[in-house]
């Protein structure tokens, strides 16, 4: 009787994780359903290849412009930025934490960097609007502090915190029979750390990066408030740029309820929405290349 009372509060549990886990999936499901629904209508107005390839965003023009390539290249450059800061400065962190700092400081760091990583996004753009801009306007000798370089320092500030923290639970539960055998066949503690350490973490390694960057490509306050709001094709860094969610968080309360605008916002919805998908399958194909290699390796 005991066993069968087991047996069904596994059964119901389990049933119960099902239940949440396809309501998760329906509901996906059917915010995509909407996002696409609102946005292809946009299409009977102006073509796909405009509408992607067009240089100029003026959605309150007569006539208007739903061009939004600069919208486009300012999140692909915003996003790259950030990630050449943010994933060799997460990654290291964590092999610090976990490879070279004593117990005390990891016990001191690591909490911060979690806190870090819960600070609301709108106090870090307040941060990087007050107190970066006038920084490196005043060091650059540039027009403008708010800039694509301002939205990447931000966003990678935004990252660096979930990629160490997620890294450094991935290479710390690297078992230490690895370490040690490396060490007895004569390499040193870098050489450890680089060759057996890291190839053996780099699925829990590649996983934080895919978190920390798909946060930065999705984020809308930071860039909205410190990327410069211009809807143009940047050429430096230094330029002001406007991301594709700033634009939508921007201008969504004021376009028309249904109208062109309302469905062009929601067609650049569809972009970043597919941007991001690609990105995340592109990742999840490198992570899992290197996991086969590290355990190949090992």
């Amino acid at each position: 009787m005991a066993t069968l009372n087991s047996r069904t509060r596994e059964k119901i549990i389990k049933n119960i994780f099902f239940c949440v886990a396809l309501a998760c999936i329906i509901m996906l499901g059917l915010i995509t359903l909407f996002l696409f629904m609102e946005g292809i209508p946009i299409f009977d107005k102006v073509s796909i290849k405009n509408f992607v390839f067009g240089v100029y965003w003026y959605p309150t023009s007569e006539p208007p412009d739903f061009g939004i390539f600069a919208l486009i290249t300012g999140s692909i450059f915003v996003t790259l930025l950030s990630a050449a800061f943010s994933i060799p400065l997460g990654v290291m962190s964590a092999l610090y934490l976990a490879e070279i700092a004593k117990p005390k400081m990891r016990e001191i760091v690591k909490p911060m960097v979690e806190l870090i990583a819960s600070l609301p996004s709108v106090v870090i753009g307040f941060f990087g609007m007050v107190i970066v801009a006038p920084f490196l306007q005043d060091a650059f000798d540039i027009p403008t502090g708010l800039n694509l370089f301002n939205a990447a320092l931000m966003l990678a500030f935004m990252s660096v915190p979930t990629i160490c923290s997620i890294s450094e639970d991935a290479i710390y539960s690297v078992p230490n029979a690895l370490r040690e055998a490396s060490l007895a066949l004569g390499a040193t503690r870098l050489e450890t750390i680089m060759k057996v350490v890291l190839p053996a973490s780099i699925s829990g390694v590649s996983t934080a990066v895919i978190l920390g960057m798909s946060r930065a490509i999705g984020e809308t306050m930071v860039v909205l408030m410190v990327a410069g709001g211009a809807a143009m094709v940047p050429h430096s860094i230094f330029d002001p740029v406007r991301p594709m969610p700033a634009s939508i968080a921007a201008e969504m309360a004021e376009a028309p309820f249904r109208g062109d605008h309302y469905h062009a916002l929601f067609a650049t919805g569809v972009v970043l929405f597919l941007f991001t998908f690609v990105f995340n399958i592109v990742a999840d194909i490198i992570a899992n290349k290197y996991k086969q290699t590290g355990d190949a390796t090992l």
